[in-house]
């Protein structure tokens, strides 16, 4: 049944939109340092004429980083883009995209003035028909190769300052996962084995929620993009005093083999799924970036983990204690960061005494820690779509803080913080750019609720959500348009079968 729903979403491809732009990896791109491919409705560069934006050079502030990171100029992910790029599409309005074709997060239409409210839901309150789309969504996008972006595999040094392109195709889902590899990345300072560990540009510092946040959307956006489904939304893991994997199943995430307790079961569709950017160790050994190639299958064995390092999934009262700390984040901004709300959610601050360092993970590391797989290494833990499950559940909780002690935006730090982490510094790698403190916002305000932070008589209404209900046939879930198309595909693709 996988192959005959794979085979069947593939008949409606869509273009995606991430990372490197295919019209940004040329060599004149790399050369003029400039990033302003036409908008398709009316040829001008950023739809300038159209208003939907303009080619403008990128401003990035020199407030000072922390001192995690010694060095200046020795890594292409440092000032984000400008190593690459210089200048850039700035859009208008509510228009959003490394070409100002699309609409910012929460707006809908041809002009981007219809505002609706999505919904993110349990996994488990979705009915069959819905977990069996969203598991399929997943497949088609792993199998289907990004039409708009490229990743890349060497760095700018390497590709004689862009005189020789070196980027790859990669499917629509591993553009997600490079990201989460690059943004993590040891930084390379030349040769063999010669990195520096403690740096990464979207976690143990302040960006790591809204980091993942601005990912989440934007995979959000790339999977409605791709399958003509704008009601598609992440659904997510409660996963508060579990005793154990509850989604590892062959009905959701993929079950545990009977052959190896490391694989996934042959009845998941996941088992198929291959890996990539997952050895950190080898690149950084060879001195080299992920080159995007397959590396092998998805691991998991969860539970059968070091329990030294965690002892088990993460409790209410833990959860509880993490959202009454007052503070987003203290200290050096780091990984010893006490009664900081940062990093105690991340897994770093003790969940029960809010000091850091803690030599136990907790909360959000503790998951990654318990999946004992390819979901355990930071750069390669995307792999996983537990993953999508596990971080829209880690953004609720950060919702919830959020609205429970409604911080200004001052109390997001604009200095010293690790690189990368400052309110103004774009979030690497995304193109189109985002700075940090644009995200230290209510979820609302980015056109998203959680189904379970919602109070009596606050329910969104029909005519301005957008959600998946359960009462509605399977075939409605997708825009009227698109259905007949999937029907009348699937009736050319089986009678051409029969032939």
């Amino acid at each position: 049944m996988w192959t005959i729903i794979s085979v069947l979403f593939t008949l409606c491809l869509a273009p995606s939109y991430q990372q490197f732009p295919r019209l940004c990896a040329t060599r004149e791109a790399l050369r003029t340092k400039e990033c302003c491919p036409p908008w398709d409705g009316d040829g001008s560069a950023c739809g300038a004429s159209s208003g939907r934006g303009f080619c403008q050079d990128v401003q990035v502030p020199d407030f000072p980083d922390g001192p995690q990171y010694p060095f200046s100029g020795l890594d292409d992910r440092e000032r984000w883009p400008l190593v690459f790029y210089n200048r850039t599409c700035q859009c208008a309005g509510n228009f959003m995209g490394f070409n100002c074709a699309d609409c910012k997060f929460g707006y809908f239409g041809v002009n981007c003035n219809e505002r609706r409210e999505s919904l993110r839901r349990n996994i488990f309150h979705l009915s069959r028909a819905e977990r069996l789309r969203f598991i399929s969504y997943l497949n088609l996008a792993k199998h289907t190769v990004s039409a708009d972006y490229v990743v890349a595999t060497g760095t700018y040094r390497e590709m004689e300052n862009g005189s020789t392109p070196l980027f790859a195709n990669i499917s629509v889902y591993d553009v997600f996962v490079w990201m989460h590899y690059y943004v993590s990345r040891n930084a390379l300072l030349g040769g063999p084995g010669n990195v520096w560990t403690d740096v990464d540009f979207a976690h143990w510092a302040p960006a790591f929620l809204p980091w993942h946040r601005v990912y989440l959307l934007h995979w959000e956006h790339e999977i409605r993009k791709l399958t003509g489904d704008m009601s598609f939304i992440i659904p997510y893991w409660d996963w508060r005093d579990a005793s154990g994997c509850d989604v590892c199943t062959d009905e959701l995430m993929g079950g545990r083999s009977p052959l190896s307790p490391n694989l996934l079961s042959p009845g998941s569709v996941f088992s198929s799924w291959r890996v990539l950017c997952s050895q950190a160790e080898e690149y950084n050994e060879q001195g080299v970036l992920c080159d995007a190639r397959e590396e092998g299958p998805l691991l998991r064995n969860p539970g059968n983990h070091n329990r030294n390092i965690v002892e088990r999934l993460p409790t209410s009262a833990e959860v509880e204690f993490a959202l009454s700390l007052p503070n987003y984040d203290t200290g050096a901004m780091d990984r010893s960061a006490n009664m900081s709300f940062r990093n105690t959610m991340e897994g770093f601050g003790d969940p029960q005494t809010g000091l850091g360092n803690s030599p136990r993970m907790g909360m959000h590391a503790a998951l990654h820690v318990f999946m004992n797989g390819s979901m355990s290494s930071v750069q390669g833990s995307a792999n996983d779509p537990i993953f999508l499950l596990h971080h829209a559940f880690v953004d609720s909780i950060y919702e919830q803080w959020l609205r429970r002690h409604r911080p200004s935006l001052s109390q997001y730090p604009q200095s010293n913080a690790p690189v990368g982490h400052n309110s103004e510094y774009h979030m690497v790698p995304f193109l189109p750019l985002h700075r940090n403190r644009e995200y230290f916002i209510s979820s609302k305000d980015l056109g998203y609720e959680y189904s379970y932070l919602l109070d009596a008589g606050e329910f969104p209404q029909n005519g301005n959500v957008l959600y998946a209900a359960s009462f509605k046939p399977f075939i409605w879930l997708f825009p009227p348009v698109s259905a007949y198309s999937f029907l009348f595909s699937l009736h050319l693709h089986l009678k051409s079968s029969m032939l």
